[in-house]
Formats: structure tokens, C-alpha cells, sequence
């Protein structure tokens, strides 16, 4: 194990637990109305035509012919983001792949998936592609947009960007229906959690250092994150947390019914690792879904290429299920 003594914060972001510990986290009661609310949202992402529009990619690779796309999703929102297929053979699946809380600028090339058309969106109000004023492109301020109205709250959109996603893809691959899984990172996780629970057409899903579990510890915990923001803010609006109860991505967790794939770190300052492990514990106990441990996350470690390396492999092998 490397998980890391030396850092530069001010506070444990080990929170002095054990894995042990953080293994016997439960996750929260859901919040009365939690499934209503999330199947109306869903029904209402359902309801749009996305009418993905692709045009030539600004990158060249040997791999995979890289073009943008942009599709319509809830409230008219324009997203953008790339879309990835292989140069060689079929499209036999499809992937959607969120982002962090930093929004994306390129896609990535070394997916470990092939025969596969994988979607980069990046959700609304995020840089480099779906800027949407008054929505901050700054994780500081936009997980505060709307924070206090469930029904207009960012993440409810950002989460129906997915929804809308995978139907873009759908609308271009009819053929894949039933072979669409999704993968995403830290922001990205905590999103995918939340939209994978509600959305049977997402078939797998792979969560990597997810954000958003367990919101009563989310905001009490210390951290450099996107939930300090909102820490700060529950100070003069202490009644926040029973708003965010209906975005908890370990309460959606235990939703889920797919393959699921959770990576998640024992030291991490920016996603508190209880919350991460929160978000891995409530997924249903089953063979077909795997924890992979990370020494941490969120900073660099000793181990970090080795065991990024190895997560690699492992989601490479969890794709090809699909």
C-alpha cells in the first residue's frame, strides 16, 4: 500500500478511517418522494429529441475517427462534447463517459473498449463545450446554481445531459439498444450513480472516486472539493441539506440493477472517502459488481501509475460484458 502521509492539507484526508471502516458504511435513507422525482425527470429526458449534430473532429488518431457532436437536451440546452468510433470494424456498443468537476477539453483515447461509439458529453455549464450562462463554469459556483429549487438544481440537469446523451447515441446507433454502458469519474461518478439508477437503457456503469454520497456527511466533512462550496453556503442556509437528500448518489446507488464497476480511494481531499465508499457499499451485493481500491485519489502516489494501470485492465475486461 502507498497511501499518502505527506501532503500539503490541513486536515486527514484519510478522516481516520480504516478500510475496514469504510467498508461498513451504509448508505442513507432516501428522502421521501426520492424514486417520483427522479422517474419524472427521467420520463421528461425521454420526452426530448436531441437531434445530435456531428461534424469533423479537430484531432487525428489511428484508432478512431474523432468527430463533435452536439445535441439538444431538457430546458433546450445545448451540449457538446466528441464523439469517438473505431477507424476498423463495428459498432457493437455504446459508451457515454462523464467528466470531472473541471469540465473536459479533449476526449480520451485510451479507453479500453473497442467495436464501441463512445460519447464525451460535457454537461451543462461546463467548460470547454456547453457553457450556458447564468450557469458558472467554475465547480466552486456551479454546484450552487439553483441549489435551493430540486426542480432547477444543476445536477438534476446535469444528469438528464446523460439521459439525453444516451439517446443521442441511440438516435445514431439504433443497432446498440440494449449495449450502452456508461463511465465516469469523481463529478462524473457521482452524476453517472444518479442516472444509471433510473435509466434502464444504460446497461453498465463504472464509477470511479464518485462524488455526491451520503450528503450529511458530504457537507460535513473537510475538503477541497466542490463541497466545501456548498458547506459554506449551508451555513446561512442550513435547510439545504434536506433539498439535497433528493441528489444523493449512495441513496441512487442501491437503485441500480446493472454490472457496476466502483473504484474507489481511501485517502482523498477533494471527495471524502466515506461519501465515495458510501456511494460502492449501496450498490446491491451481486457477481456481477466489483470494488477496486485505490490507495487515493485525487493526488498523486507512489503506487499511482501501477494501480491506475491495473483499474485499466479491469475496466477493459467489465466493457467487454457489455
Amino acid at each position: 500500500m502507498s497511501i499518502p502521509t505527506d501532503h500539503p492539507f490541513d486536515f486527514d484526508p484519510t478522516y481516520g478511517m480504516t478500510l475496514a471502516g469504510l467498508q461498513a458504511i451504509r448508505p442513507p435513507q432516501a428522502p421521501p418522494g426520492f424514486d417520483a422525482f427522479w422517474q419524472k425527470r427521467y420520463g421528461r429526458a425521454l420526452a426530448v429529441r436531441p437531434e445530435p449534430r456531428l461534424s469533423p473532429g479537430g484531432d487525428a488518431h489511428a484508432d478512431w475517427q474523432v468527430r463533435d457532436i452536439a445535441y439538444t437536451s431538457t430546458d433546450g440546452i445545448a451540449i457538446g462534447g466528441w464523439l469517438l468510433t473505431p477507424r476498423n470494424g463495428q459498432v457493437r456498443r455504446g459508451l457515454v463517459v462523464g467528466h470531472g468537476y473541471g469540465g473536459r477539453d479533449q476526449p480520451e483515447f485510451d479507453l479500453p473498449v473497442e467495436e464501441t461509439a463512445i460519447l464525451f458529453p460535457c454537461l451543462r455549464g461546463m467548460p470547454s463545450r456547453s457553457i450556458h450562462p447564468p450557469i458558472s463554469p467554475d465547480a466552486p459556483w456551479h454546484v450552487l446554481h439553483e441549489i435551493d429549487d430540486p426542480d432547477r438544481y444543476v445536477i438534476g440537469g446535469c444528469v438528464e445531459d446523460v439521459w439525453v446523451a444516451v439517446s443521442a447515441l441511440l438516435a445514431l446507433y439504433p443497432a446498440i439498444d440494449g449495449h450502452i454502458g456508461y463511465s465516469g469519474i469523481s463529478f462524473g461518478g457521482g452524476i453517472g450513480a444518479l442516472a444509471i439508477a433510473f435509466d434502464g437503457r444504460i446497461r453498465r456503469g463504472h464509477l470511479t472516486v464518485p462524488t455526491f454520497g451520503d450528503r450529511k456527511r458530504w457537507l460535513t466533512l473537510p475538503t477541497v472539493g466542490s463541497a466545501h462550496s456548498v458547506q459554506e453556503y449551508a451555513k446561512t442556509h442550513p435547510d439545504v441539506f434536506e433539498k439535497l437528500r433528493l441528489f444523493d448518489a449512495a441513496t441512487a446507488a442501491a437503485r441500480i440493477g446493472v454490472p457496476m464497476l466502483a473504484a474507489v480511494a481511501r485517502f482523498d481531499p477533494a471527495v471524502a472517502p466515506p461519501c465515495q465508499f458510501a456511494v460502492a457499499n449501496a450498490l446491491p451485493k451481486s457477481k456481477f459488481n466489483e470494488i477496486f481500491i485505490l490507495d487515493a485519489g485525487h493526488f498523486d502516489y507512489a503506487d499511482s501509475a501501477v494501480q491506475q494501470t491495473a483499474l485499466r485492465e479491469r475496466v477493459g475486461r467489465f466493457f467487454r460484458g457489455l
